[in-house]
């Protein structure tokens, strides 16, 4: 079936969302927080805050409106790539508007590449932060339609080592829990739908590998202050499976950090991923 193409360009929205530090806690636990992290766990900590990541959760009810507005199978869904821009740090409690819309859909031939933006504000429209979801659906290119910008690659330096790097292992279970957070895609818990989808078994969501990532980032070369993130943008260009260990690189050069995320399976999972910083 083809993608519906009449919904680019037009907005929907807004919708509100509401939460509490109770759900602060629940993000930060579900992308690898532990105890020696109080501050993303604890709301009593001296400093408690919000993961700078949680931005993706008001904007998943957007992802999977733009999902079905396109009327894209699931089980031929792939989340390509995602960016973030922060205006200001995410609260730990309250109450978000979003808007969104699917700004195009390139002809990659073998599949199509749905963008979709979804900005947030608070009650009382003061921007908060846009996500810029881009959707692999496989089987639904070949359309006549533009094939997009050519994006360079963006490599890590080759002649020195990161100047950070964190391991850490995933749980078993990881998905389960990150999926508590409202992206409920059976892709991440049910055998058969993986299987369906062409997987060993569920994969690990592409944004709680990304979570984990900006996570070390943020505790290494950030010093544990989110509110110095103000920009990510990132590549999946492999799947991770519960219980994969997860290893984060950075690298600081000129304007801004890139990352490099990779697993113990070998691959590179999250690729031309870069960071800018206040």
């Amino acid at each position: 079936m083809a993608l519906n193409l009449d919904c680019v360009g037009k907005e929907f929205g807004p919708y509100e969302f509401e939460y509490s530090d109770k759900d602060i806690i629940l993000y930060a636990l579900s992308v690898g927080a532990t105890e020696q992290e109080l501050r993303y766990v604890f709301e009593g900590s001296d400093g408690f805050c919000a993961l700078p990541t949680f931005a993706v959760i008001p904007a998943t009810q957007a992802l999977f409106d733009a999902v079905s507005a396109l009327q894209a199978p699931l089980e031929k869904l792939l989340h390509g790539e995602q960016a973030i821009v922060w205006f200001r740090p995410v609260p730990t409690s309250g109450r978000l508007s979003t808007r969104w819309s699917v700004k195009n859909v390139f002809d990659k031939g073998k599949g199509a590449l749905a963008v979709v933006s979804a900005v947030t504000e608070s009650t009382d429209g003061t921007p908060m932060f846009e996500n810029i979801f881009s959707l692999y659906i496989r089987g639904e290119g070949g359309f006549g339609g533009d094939p997009g910008p050519k994006v360079e690659p963006i490599e890590p330096p080759k002649d020195r080592e990161p100047d950070f790097e964190v391991e850490q292992m995933t749980l078993p279970w990881q998905a389960l829990l990150y999926r508590l957070n409202g992206d409920r895609n059976p892709l991440h818990a049910s055998p058969e739908f993986a299987a369906l989808s062409g997987f060993e078994k569920p994969i690990l969501h592409g944004l709680c590998t990304m979570g984990f990532a900006v996570r070390h980032f943020v505790n290494t070369a950030l010093g544990g202050d989110v509110s110095k993130l103000k920009e990510i943008s990132g590549r999946f260009t492999a799947v991770t499976y519960p219980g994969d260990k997860i290893k984060t690189q950075v690298w600081k050069v000129p304007d801004k950090y890139i990352l490099k995320v990779t697993t113990d399976r070998g691959h590179t999972v999250i690729s031309n991923f870069i960071a800018k910083t206040a």
